[in-house]
């Protein structure tokens, strides 16, 4: 396929479209690439695709019946889950927090019985105004997505993808600073929510 449909999108959409009812996003097997305003600091941009003052950072596909085979995830769901879940769910938001922690003052805990790991629900509030902000969306739905996937990360600059992309310099700093955040997590006490709600 021309990967142009991904990297080149027509329309990009931002967390507001994606949450609004009905959701633009179709409940289908597909590819998603995420673009960025603001480019969390530290993350190199050579390589990557920028246009119109964006930057395509990370790419993800749903379901990926090739690791989870059982995967009853789709676009919609995926998508969704990226824009309103937590850390705990979502690898990017999980990415995202930790590079952005310095400005936001929220670290990665462990929250609930301590088994779970989040930014606390302020901290993903902030995380959820900062992508409404700066982080846009585009897909391509297609039964086969981890093909384009694979052929996505041979072929242009992903920092933010970690799976399948040992091949891009950042790929290592990014999962060396997870893993110092879930070990500095794990050292501290289970974070106190009390009286804080999530707002969707």
């Amino acid at each position: 396929m021309d990967l142009r449909y991904i990297t080149h999108p027509r329309i990009i959409f931002s967390r507001s479209s994606v949450l609004s009812r009905p959701c633009p996003v179709p409940a289908e097997a597909g590819v998603y690439a995420w673009f960025f305003k603001d480019v969390p600091p530290g993350v190199p941009t050579e390589g990557c695709i920028s246009e119109n003052d964006l930057h395509l950072l990370y790419v993800g596909i749903s379901p990926d019946k090739l690791g989870k085979p059982d995967s009853r995830q789709n676009l919609r769901t995926r998508i969704s889950n990226h824009y309103r879940g937590n850390a705990e769910g979502s690898t990017l938001r999980r990415s995202l927090g930790i590079l952005l922690q310095p400005f936001s003052g929220f670290p990665l805990r462990r929250v609930g019985s301590g088994r779970r790991m989040t930014f606390t629900h302020i901290g993903e509030q902030w995380l959820d105004n900062w992508m409404e902000e700066n982080a846009f969306v585009a897909w391509f739905e297609d039964d086969a997505p981890w093909v384009i996937e694979d052929a996505l990360l041979a072929s242009i600059g992903l920092p933010l993808n970690i799976k399948g992309n040992k091949h891009h310099p950042f790929s290592s700093d990014l999962s060396q600073m997870r893993r110092q955040a879930i070990q500095k997590a794990r050292d501290e006490a289970i974070a106190n929510e009390d009286n804080q709600s999530r707002r969707c």
